[in-house]
């Protein structure tokens, strides 16, 4: 999806400050359209049924479901939504949890318009974002000194990677679904412990993986 197509977002927090806090920011991204605000993880659901968004701006903690949760549930119900984590907790482990139930990205309640702005673009783009602060916490892990055991398709998938291929040409050169390259993609993230593929492909190289 190109940023300039219309971008339909929802959010999805308790907080009626932070919610409007959000909004505020999000008049000043003229392509993003602020279609609604829930307040819990049951309302988010009828919300979505009816109303179908591109963004969901999700709070990890919810007065009804963990925002972990919720995410892994949505990205299984709408493969096409892209969620962005949304909290007050700069920790690794919500962090690498968000990633692992199919987030795009995770933003601290503090996050700018700018940080915002890329957050969306990067998701639509299907590329991963990490808030400043949570990019630091994500490379706060001691270096590594060996890479991760990787399965014969995940390294496959990162060398395409590598060679400047988005999910949707992967997809097409390994006849699987873009969902399934996007979720090799995270677990492969997930398995280096680091913030991003970027980071990934270095580690990779420099241990000749690829």
């Amino acid at each position: 999806m190109s940023t300039q197509q219309q971008i339909s977002l929802l959010i999805v927090d308790d907080h009626p400050v932070v919610t409007a806090g959000i909004r505020s920011l999000l008049q000043e991204i003229t392509y993003v359209s602020v279609i609604g605000s829930c307040s819990d993880g049951q309302s988010a659901r009828e919300f979505l049924r009816d109303h179908p968004a591109d963004i969901v701006l999700l709070d990890i903690n919810l007065p009804d479901v963990s925002g972990l949760d919720l995410c892994l549930e949505l990205r299984k119900q709408y493969p096409q939504l892209r969620i962005l984590g949304l909290s007050n907790y700069n920790e690794r482990s919500m962090i690498n949890g968000m990633l692992a139930n199919g987030a795009s990205g995770y933003l601290l309640k503090t996050a700018t318009t700018e940080e915002l702005q890329i957050a969306i673009d990067s998701a639509v783009n299907d590329r991963l974002y990490f808030s400043s602060e949570a990019a630091k916490k994500m490379l706060e892990a001691p270096a590594r000194s060996t890479v991760p055991q990787l399965t014969r398709r995940e390294i496959e998938i990162l060398r395409l990677i590598t060679q400047g291929c988005t999910s949707a040409v992967i997809a097409d050169q390994l006849c699987i679904s873009q969902l399934t390259v996007e979720t090799h993609r995270r677990n492969i993230i997930k398995k280096f412990e680091v913030p991003s593929m970027a980071a990934v492909i270095k580690i990779a190289i420099e241990h000749q993986l690829v």
